[in-house]
């Protein structure tokens, strides 16, 4: 876990209480908002994972405690008045209590963004993962593991190899579609974000990018 701050600088208010937004550290989702006291707060330091403060029950909350869909804390971040904080989490399952991946619904992604379907399908397939919906082919493939997976994306990418060779646009744009769907949900699988692998292209092209011929 990253914490990018002293526990000591938390400003809690006067219920003793520090609101706590819950960020998927892979697709960027918000799955919540809670609260955290110093006991949560102390707890979730010590487990690496989230617990908070139940204003209704007041007592100690440990995500997924009884659901099992617990989240693991990849970094904690304070705000600059020192009273929020932004905990980002792998997820294990859900993060409402009515079941869905998140508590909020996302706002669909402007069409004038040319990479909208990469960021909306990426919290689709995260989605997918946490909820696990019957009859669902994402849910499919998360449910048959890793190897199967990596054999849909093996396949999909022999595909593309044929329609390139074949000289046929339509079949290579199908093809490479379902080449970059597949990857996606691999991404997802390995806890890796698309943001993550941007970033590495980002450094092969900085100032003395890497020479791919070599």
């Amino acid at each position: 876990m990253t914490l990018s701050f002293d526990p000591s600088q938390v400003r809690f208010d006067e219920n003793g209480l520090v609101s706590a937004v819950v960020q998927d550290a892979i697709s960027k989702e918000v799955l919540t908002l809670a609260y955290m006291n110093e006991a949560s707060l102390k707890k979730t330091l010590e487990t690496g994972q989230t617990w908070f403060w139940s204003r209704s029950r007041q007592e100690l909350w440990h995500k997924g405690a009884t659901s099992g869909h617990v989240q693991k804390v990849v970094s904690l971040a304070l705000d600059c008045d020192g009273d929020a904080l932004v905990a980002r989490v792998i997820p294990a399952g859900p993060a409402c209590h009515t079941g869905n991946y998140s508590c909020f619904t996302e706002p669909e992604a402007k069409s004038s963004d040319r990479f909208a379907i990469l960021n909306s399908l990426e919290r689709v397939i995260a989605r997918r993962e946490a909820e696990r919906p019957e009859g669902s082919y994402t849910t499919s493939l998360f449910e048959g593991g890793v190897d199967r997976i990596l054999k849909k994306v093996g396949e999909e990418a022999t595909e593309v190899v044929i329609a390139a060779k074949n000289r046929s646009g339509d079949e290579l744009r199908w093809e490479s579609a379902d080449l970059l769907f597949h990857w996606l949900v691999l991404l997802r699988e390995q806890g890796l974000s698309l943001d993550e692998v941007l970033r590495e292209l980002e450094q092969r092209h900085g100032p003395k990018p890497t020479d791919f011929s070599r």
